[in-house]
């Protein structure tokens, strides 16, 4: 398949992220990494954004879309099958499900979902439980979106935080292809 991996600013997740990429691409995927702007530019204790982008364009071997500009022939070229956000942050899930198109990665799912392609998301948020519950809720109901299973990672220190299984984000991304949602229940 041909994958459109985003990676939104959960910095926290990344190197599971990157791991997950890489055995997309271990299988046998072409995958072009996209990051929303914040997810390119910012440096963290988590890692310097120069070292990251390196990481991801050395392992998909491809380059790397950042921008509104660079995003928006997704549709119109049908550039990939199924086009993945992990992790995808409560500010993207809010932007998702209000149609808000302001970033390199909101820009991408809208211009993909032109075709009716599907989009996965794998949530990566301290407030899921909280405001965006709501984004959520919503996008779980919206046609063409699918969810990696996710389930809180820390109920004692961040009661309303959730992440998505990793684990589960290379099944997920094939089911969604074949228009198969896959079990919802929170682990």
């Amino acid at each position: 398949m041909n994958i459109g991996y985003c990676l939104t600013g959960s910095f926290c997740t990344f190197e599971k992220s990157i791991n997950t990429l890489k055995t997309l691409v271990l299988h046998g995927h072409n995958v072009t990494p996209i990051m929303s702007e914040n997810a390119y530019t910012i440096d963290t204790r988590f890692g310097n954004a120069v070292d990251i982008q390196n990481k991801l364009i050395e392992v998909t071997g491809n380059s790397i879309i950042h921008t509104i500009e660079q995003a928006e022939p997704i549709g119109p070229k049908k550039m990939f099958d199924v086009l993945a956000i992990v992790p995808c942050t409560g500010n993207t899930l809010a932007k998702l499900s209000n149609g808000v198109t302001d970033t390199s990665v909101t820009m991408a799912a809208k211009s993909h979902l032109r075709n009716n392609r599907p989009v996965v998301i794998g949530v990566s948020t301290n407030d899921a439980l909280g405001a965006a519950a709501k984004n959520i809720g919503m996008l779980l109901n919206y046609k063409n979106y699918y969810f990696v299973p996710f389930g809180m990672d820390n109920c004692q220190m961040k009661p309303k935080s959730m992440v998505c299984d990793f684990s589960q984000v290379e099944n997920t991304i094939e089911s969604a292809y074949n228009g198969i949602e896959i079990n919802k229940k929170i682990y």
